[in-house]
């Protein structure tokens, strides 16, 4: 993790307020049962509506609330939350086994989905040394039990259960390039286009990760290029991409072989904007995670639970440094075939780095949610842990959630202020829980 501060400064974002089960959720999550109201009346404000409208949370509710939506995509109040992870593994195990949905889309590079769907369908490698190869740097926290329980019930479930649609893995962010993206371009063009792989050959030579790197690493030495280096990488990826492009087969090894081209210029093109343009860099990173998404969902891949942070899955962004949402261009690319759920937490523990600099995450406390803050409106609720849909909730309710409101919402970086967020314009439906803890990393 030595390099996780440079990556996260430079490319997840500057230091300020954070990024922006068939068992119910409430049994999964074993926290501590509430012991009444937080503070105010319950019986006043919009408590008694959110009360009367919601549903103590479990996957089933969840997914009822999905309804035919192609594209889930289930958020997070923090990437350091152990009961975050735990429910959206008990969300796609619902899913999965309910619903026909086939497909985790997580918020991590492209190649690391490629390694762990070679597990998932077929059995290569181990994922725990995946996961420990993999997820460094900006995706430090997904290396944990809760994922690694939900990959290894995914392989389990495809052996179980033959003639079915496999379960997959993608990932689809732009992190690491790693060399298995690199592979399956060059292995295509030995096959199929054998005049091609000279050339690609020489752009590929000084892009591909040497055997051995490590992922974090990785990433922060190529913002430590300089930017005329960082530049030219960029541009021979996009030639690589462009000459496998031409060709225009249309055959699936083709457009897999594109895509798997296109993953590698992803990377380098967002390492190529400048420090300055963080801002461009952030909204070509999310544009990026919903081409990739509705890539997938367009090529077959089956329907999706997209796992990401709020601030990723919203329709609205609340941080200028963070402009345009992975779920904004969800929902203009494929309309009501997507659905988001923001998550809200009360108070707990949670996991994150304690600056740019640092070398570990740390264990920080948050304590109750005060007044005025999103999460202690909803904390009064009678429910312990619940679901709202936002859509249907009556007006009331809406009209609470429409102003902007400090709610809380944390990175990679411990930050004790929380942006004003507009709940109602950013989330379809809207999971809170009383309490979370840190998530122990593997």
């Amino acid at each position: 993790m030595s390099s996780s501060g440079v990556l996260a400064r430079s490319l997840v974002r500057p230091v300020r307020h954070g990024l922006v089960a068939t068992a119910t959720v409430v049994t999964l999550v074993g926290c501590a049962t509430p012991q009444g109201p937080s503070g105010g009346d319950p019986e006043s404000g919009p408590v008694r509506a959110i009360e009367a409208h919601s549903r103590p949370l479990d996957p089933g509710a969840l997914a009822a609330m999905a309804g035919a939506a192609e594209v889930v995509g289930l958020g997070e109040a923090s990437h350091g939350a152990r009961q975050f992870f735990a429910l959206k593994g008990e969300v796609f195990r619902h899913l999965a086994t309910t619903r026909g949905f086939t497909t985790f889309v997580l918020e991590t590079s492209w190649s690391t989905g490629l390694r762990l769907d070679d597990y998932v369908v077929h059995g290569i490698g181990d994922p725990a040394a995946i996961m420990a190869e993999e997820f460094q740097g900006q995706y430090v926290f997904w290396n944990n039990e809760d994922y690694l329980e939900l990959v290894e019930w995914m392989r389990e479930y495809n052996l179980s259960h033959p003639g079915e649609p496999d379960l997959r893995f993608v990932g689809n962010d732009l992190g690491y390039p790693g060399p298995d993206a690199f592979a399956r371009v060059t292995d295509y063009l030995a096959e199929h286009e054998p005049e091609l792989t000279g050339r690609i050959g020489e752009l590929y030579a000084d892009l591909r990760p040497a055997p051995g790197t490590q992922a974090g690493q990785w990433m922060a030495e190529q913002l430590g290029k300089e930017q005329s280096r960082r530049d030219t990488d960029a541009e021979r990826a996009r030639e690589a991409t462009a000459l496998i492009r031409e060709r225009a087969e249309g055959t699936p090894a083709h457009e897999w072989a594109l895509r798997n081209a296109m993953a590698i210029e992803q990377s380098f093109t967002g390492y190529a904007f400048p420090d300055e343009r963080f801002a461009d860099r952030m909204r070509y990173r999310d544009e990026v995670m919903a081409d990739n998404t509705v890539w997938w969902l367009d090529n077959g891949g089956g329907k999706v639970l997209l796992a990401s942070n709020n601030s990723h899955v919203a329709y609205t962004s609340a941080d200028p440094d963070f402009p345009d949402p992975t779920g904004a261009g969800l929902r203009e690319r494929i309309g009501d075939r997507y659905v988001n759920v923001g998550l809200t937490f009360h108070q707990g523990t949670i996991g994150a780095l304690p600056d740019p600099t640092a070398q570990e995450p740390d264990t920080f406390t948050v304590p109750p949610a005060p007044e005025g803050h999103t999460e202690h409106t909803l904390d009064e609720v009678g429910h312990r842990d619940f679901a709202l849909d936002l859509r249907t909730a009556p007006a009331s309710v809406r009209d609470w959630l429409a102003p902007a409101r400090p709610t809380r919402s944390y990175g990679l970086y411990w930050a004790p202020e929380a942006p004003r967020i507009a709940v109602l314009d950013s989330y379809d439906v809207l999971v809170h829980l009383h309490q979370v803890e840190a998530a122990g990393l593997r």
